[in-house]
């Protein structure tokens, strides 16, 4: 039997990458970021950060890759937000 481990986890981290997408497009659309918690995305950077540290640590690319792109789009909406709100709110 063929083993598909690293296909099945290529694909899911894309799919955990391409998920911030739509949130960082509407937020970049729509110059607001009220509804975003910025809590939670520290936390899911916290998060994708761990996850690459562990794919550096395991020689892992497919997780180092796919949490990286999550990372820098995670890094991307927190600036968008901070830019937004500090628009809202003068």
């Amino acid at each position: 039997m063929k083993d598909y481990s690293l296909y099945v986890g290529i694909a899911a981290g894309i799919c955990t990458g391409v998920s911030l997408l739509p949130q960082l497009v509407k937020t970049i659309k729509e110059k607001k970021a009220e509804s975003i918690s910025f809590f939670m995305l520290l936390i899911l950077l916290a998060g994708v950060g761990g996850w690459v540290w562990y794919g550096i640590l395991k020689k892992d690319y497919p997780i180092i890759i796919t949490n990286s792109f999550s990372f820098i789009i995670n890094l991307l909406i927190i600036g968008f937000s901070m830019k937004y709100k500090s628009k809202s709110t003068h």
